[in-house]
């Protein structure tokens, strides 16, 4: 018996829980039945219906109360709460899924949006809305269309598919899929995306875009596109309101108008301020005709605008191009003039010759993209390896040409001294040349020799046989100062990136503090 009265109650429950979900008819200027409807009630003018918390208003509508589904027609209108409202011409309601299907001029609206759509479903029970005939979502900050859309309005998420375009007074994003946040701006990109505003284009196919406060950041395959420049990175952030950006993982900085490359494990981007500065394995490269010149230090940093764009290097740098090659602690390349200046300890592998001095001027021809010129502020000094010992050239100041970017001629100026190996076509030693200039020494280089001498004024000095050479004592053989450093050169392009076990890579040593250097940095 009381299983019996358990079951009974049972079922009064749950006849009672359907009749409260049944679709109720508030009022409406005329309600009637026709045969050829069964089981459908018609209401005319009017017609104001109830359920389950939401309401519908409409000219004319066909309630199945067995079914408990619904047909209404003529200006339909939805209310769920106090803040959404839905506007078409025709909508089908299933009481039981709680699931409108409205059609005809669809408009939604809500606290941070309106959807506007010619088909809209909108599932009650799970606050779903979705479309896939084309819509526009309009909120406070932007315009989005796409032709599938997902609308969740209890998290106020909206998943676009398909033409994704988002819009604001700002730029432009376009993409085939995005989750999209109405209340926060906040769209998260997903595949191929672009996002296009006055100052420049930015493409990720992942990443995370705030409409709102014009703060973003890319995590795959990205690109910021600038008039000058390009910006690639495996991460990037991006703030419009400061055109600030930075990268990291795998940096590469295109400068389109120089036609020059910079590489790097993290940078960061100034535009306002045109300055950007690299580090982790930071390289500068620049092509120079057929050739290409790569400048690597611990932290590269470029400022300037385009016609005035300046690279500098600091700690550890290093140049490698193919008949070129150098180290120093610190770079300043100035792109209008042409000039990069190697500043503490620089040294320069060319044509064989191992070059070093104070300070060392590289100058390039701007027009033909080609080496010019050399410059050795103080104590200069030339080192070239020989077989019987080392051709030597040293002076105050040296002053260099190149032609097709190969070294051709060197005059050293200023108690100019040299040690040469005098040989004839076979390359038999005949003797040593050991002289002293007060005023220059002038040389010319072919494939890798001296092709001529010249000592200008005041000569001393002899020329040694090689047995007599041979005999003179290993100080006299080398000028003061003189220190072989093969060992050092960058003989790859990989190589610029290897620390050098040596004297010179001991970052505690003494530095001599140089005046041009701080100049330089203190002008730009």
């Amino acid at each position: 018996m009381k299983n019996i009265l358990i079951i009974i109650f049972a079922f009064i429950s749950i006849v009672g829980n359907s009749q409260t979900k049944r679709i109720k008819i508030l009022h409406a200027d005329n309600t009637f039945v026709k045969p050829e409807f069964p089981g459908a009630t018609i209401s005319l003018g009017n017609v104001f219906i109830e359920h389950e918390g939401a309401t519908l208003r409409c000219d004319k509508a066909y309630i199945y109360q067995e079914t408990n589904l619904m047909k209404a027609m003529g200006n339909v209108v939805i209310n769920q709460g106090d803040t959404i409202f839905q506007y078409s011409k025709y909508t089908d309601y299933d009481g039981n899924k709680k699931i409108a299907t409205s059609w005809g001029k669809v408009l939604l609206k809500d606290e941070f949006m309106e959807l506007r759509t010619d088909t809209l479903k909108f599932d009650r029970e799970n606050q779903q809305l979705y479309y896939k005939s084309g819509g526009t979502i309009k909120d406070t900050t932007n315009v989005l269309t796409s032709k599938i859309g997902n609308y969740y309005l209890q998290s106020n998420k909206f998943q676009a598919f398909t033409n994704v375009d988002v819009v604001n007074k700002d730029s432009k994003l376009v993409s085939n899929h995005l989750d999209y946040y109405t209340d926060t701006g906040i769209a998260n990109l997903f595949g191929p995306s672009t996002i296009t505003s006055e100052e420049n284009k930015i493409y990720t196919e992942k990443g995370h875009h705030n409409s709102k406060t014009n703060i973003s950041h890319f995590i795959k395959n990205s690109k910021i596109f600038y008039s000058d420049r390009i910006i690639e990175g495996d991460s990037l952030y991006y703030n419009k309101n400061i055109e600030f950006a930075s990268a990291t993982g795998h940096i590469k900085v295109i400068d389109t108008v120089n036609n020059s490359l910079i590489k790097g494990g993290y940078a960061e981007l100034f535009k306002l301020k045109d300055s950007m500065f690299i580090v982790d394995k930071a390289v500068a490269i620049s092509k120079m005709e057929l050739d290409s010149i790569y400048i690597h230090g611990d932290t590269l940093m470029i400022t300037g605008k385009v016609e005035e764009r300046i690279v500098k290097a600091f700690n550890r740098v290093k140049i490698f191009k193919s008949d070129l090659q150098g180290k120093c602690d610190s770079l300043v390349s100035i792109e209008k003039s042409g000039i990069t200046k190697l500043f503490v300890d620089p040294i320069l592998w060319a044509e064989g010759n191992q070059i070093t001095g104070d300070t060392i001027h590289l100058i390039s021809n701007q027009k033909t993209q080609q080496l010019d010129s050399l410059k050795i502020l103080n104590n200069g000094f030339m080192i070239k390896k020989d077989s019987a010992g080392f051709t030597q050239l040293k002076g105050k100041f040296m002053y260099g040409k190149f032609e097709n970017n190969k070294l051709k001629s060197l005059n050293t100026i200023g108690n100019s001294e040299s040690i040469i190996f005098l040989r004839n076509e076979f390359q038999e030693l005949l003797g040593i040349d050991k002289k002293q200039c007060s005023k220059n020494i002038f040389i010319g280089l072919e494939n890798n020799e001296f092709s001529f001498i010249d000592y200008n004024d005041m000569i001393t000095g002899k020329t040694y046989p090689p047995s007599e050479f041979e005999e003179l004592n290993p100080e006299e053989k080398l000028f003061k100062g003189f220190i072989w450093r093969e060992e050092e050169q960058p003989l790859t392009k990989e190589d610029i990136f290897k620390k050098d076990n040596t004297k010179s890579e001991n970052t505690d040593k003494k530095i001599i503090p140089n005046k041009e250097l701080n100049e330089e940095l203190i002008k730009n």
